[in-house]
């Protein structure tokens, strides 16, 4: 009977203790590294596109059930494209909080700014970036992206809105001296937002610790994506590396004690554009998330 007892409490913590690395629950506050909380965790909905074209409300509810805080918009709203509230209620019920946001110089222009500002504003959002530009790597017209930057920014600034740009792999070409990106972040105000994604930072074969420390208090959300460096990727084997946070090569302890001590991180936006194995994208969220939670746990 004893004996029994004992297998039943072991089976119960052994349970007990996979739930908590498989979710990490979603209010990170209470977690904390060097007396600073760990930022709470969103997801870029681009990752989930096409699930969310078949099943808008249906996707998102699943996204909440993997412990996700919030989520990052690029631009599909599904049934609430001209209902923010509506939207806001429907993420309400979800326990989910718009991170962010990615959007357009266009949403942007002088016929569609109030409007746009009033729909992200009903979101309940601070923070908007510009996720692509191709003229951010072209060193003819890298200054004129800069100046619809500052533009921007002064305007989206005295609406109490955070804005930035987001990187890909090209913003970390060769460009006077140093990078792209760095000319970009020092032609832009000190509060401007520097959108680190990390995959693409490393697909580049750059550092990401030395970029937010670079830039202290401007990486106040950090794309969370596993890619692996060009060298890497190119080969047909990886020794078992693949896509996912925690299954990558990127020692994200690093990134987040940086995010966190330096950045001035307040959102980890896990983004997942590739789904290795036969996965489908939300199965390879899911396990991104994971990964995400067990690094999290260790700090």
């Amino acid at each position: 009977m004893k004996l029994l007892k004992l297998m039943t409490f072991a089976i119960m913590v052994c349970i007990s203790c996979m739930s908590c690395t498989s979710q990490v629950h979603k209010d990170n506050s209470t977690q904390q590294y060097k007396n600073k909380p760990i930022p709470k965790i969103s997801v870029q909905l681009w990752s989930v596109k096409e699930e969310l074209k078949k099943d808008f409300k249906g996707t998102l509810t699943q996204l909440a059930d993997m412990g996700f805080d919030g989520v990052e918009f690029a631009g599909d709203f599904g049934p609430y494209k001209d209902d923010a509230k509506g939207l806001k209620g429907f993420l309400d019920g979800l326990g989910l909080q718009v991170s962010s946001a990615h959007v357009t110089f266009a949403a942007f222009d002088a016929e569609h700014f109030e409007q746009s500002v009033a729909f992200y504003k009903a979101l309940k959002t601070d923070t908007l970036i510009i996720p692509w530009d191709d003229r951010a790597w072209d060193s003819s017209k890298v200054d004129s992206v800069i100046a619809d930057l500052n533009r921007l920014f002064t305007k989206l600034n005295a609406e109490g809105f955070y804005f930035g740009y987001h990187n890909h792999e090209q913003e970390f070409d060769a460009y006077n001296g140093a990078t792209f990106w760095d000319h970009i972040a020092k032609s832009t105000p000190k509060d401007f937002v520097l959108q680190l994604d990390v995959g693409w930072i490393t697909f580049a074969e750059k550092n990401p610790v030395e970029y937010i420390n670079r830039y202290p208090g401007r990486t106040l959300t950090t794309h969370i994506k596993a890619k692996l460096p060009k060298a890497v990727a190119a080969k047909i084997a990886t020794n078992g590396k693949r896509p996912i946070i925690g299954d990558d090569v990127t020692d994200w302890s690093a990134v987040l004690k940086a995010d966190i001590t330096v950045g001035g991180t307040k959102w980890l936006v896990i983004e997942q554009e590739e789904y290795p194995n036969g996965l489908t994208p939300l199965q390879a969220v899911e396990l991104s998330k994971k990964g995400l939670n067990k690094i999290i746990t260790t700090m």
